[in-house]
């Protein structure tokens, strides 16, 4: 009996050592999501920024056969 409960103790560390781990690469994780986020709106915000400019640069051009 002793060793069972000796086993099961093993294991139950095991299992907290892995699940430590896995906390610890899902907040990691987290933390990249939330950086590629700030990023996706940055590039979003320069776009949208450089759109209009590009528009008005196009009207301006005037076609190759005048």
């Amino acid at each position: 009996m002793e060793a069972r409960l000796i086993e099961i103790e093993i294991k139950l560390s095991y299992a907290e050592d892995t699940l430590e781990a896995l906390n610890r690469t899902v907040f990691r994780q987290q933390e990249q999501i939330d950086q590629l986020q700030q990023l996706v709106i940055r590039l979003s915000h320069q776009l949208q920024d450089m759109a209009p400019q590009e528009r008005r640069e196009q009207a301006e051009e005037r076609p190759p056969h005048y």
